[in-house]
C-alpha cells in the first residue's frame, strides 16, 4: 500500500495509536518497532498532521521565539543586510 492510499484510510484513531506506539517504541501487542517501522509511522504522521491539524499542534512544531532567550525591544533588533555582489 502507497502511503497516499494509507494516508486516505488513517482514522483519528489510527493516528493516535500509531502516536503512542512511536512514542513508545513498541506495537500495540508489544513488539520493539525496528529502525524501519519507526520512519515509516513518523512519515505517516507528519503527513497526516499536515492536511488535518493547525501548525502549531503538528510533531517538530518550533514557535517563531525561543522561550528562553531574554526578549528584546525592537529597538535592539539588529538586522543583517547582506551587499549584492
Amino acid at each position: 500500500m502507497q502511503l497516499k492510499d494509507f494516508l486516505e484510510q488513517m482514522t483519528p484513531e489510527i493516528y493516535q495509536n500509531m502516536k503512542q506506539s512511536l512514542e513508545l517504541s513498541r506495537w500495540p501487542n508489544g513488539d520493539k518497532l525496528d529502525e524501519e517501522h519507526r520512519e515509516a509511522i513518523l512519515d505517516a504522521l507528519i503527513a497526516w498532521e499536515h492536511e488535518h491539524l493547525p501548525e502549531e499542534e503538528r510533531i517538530g512544531y518550533m514557535p517563531v521565539g525561543c522561550k528562553s532567550a531574554p526578549k528584546q525591544d525592537e529597538s535592539e533588533t539588529t538586522i543583517l543586510r547582506f551587499k549584492q555582489p
